[in-house]
């Protein structure tokens, strides 16, 4: 028996979340260890696109269970 209604999981959201928070401890604790402003921009801008794509996964996973309960 199929059930047409489960949710797939991906691990792609728990690499998205690692990401972000190796980016951010890199960014926030940048200037503790000496590391230079070049390094935490670019720690700064994955942890945006991190952001990004953390969101629109979450959107693209509401629509896909609000398609589903309207069937």
């Amino acid at each position: 028996m199929n059930n047409d209604n489960a949710v797939t999981r991906s691990s792609s959201p728990v690499l998205l979340w690692l990401v972000l928070a190796v980016s951010a401890v890199v960014n926030a604790g940048g200037p503790l260890v000496g590391l230079g402003l070049p390094v935490r921009m670019v720690a700064g801008g994955i942890a945006l696109g991190t952001i990004a794509l953390l969101v629109t996964h979450h959107v693209r996973r509401r629509r896909q269970l609000g398609d589903r309960r309207v069937r």
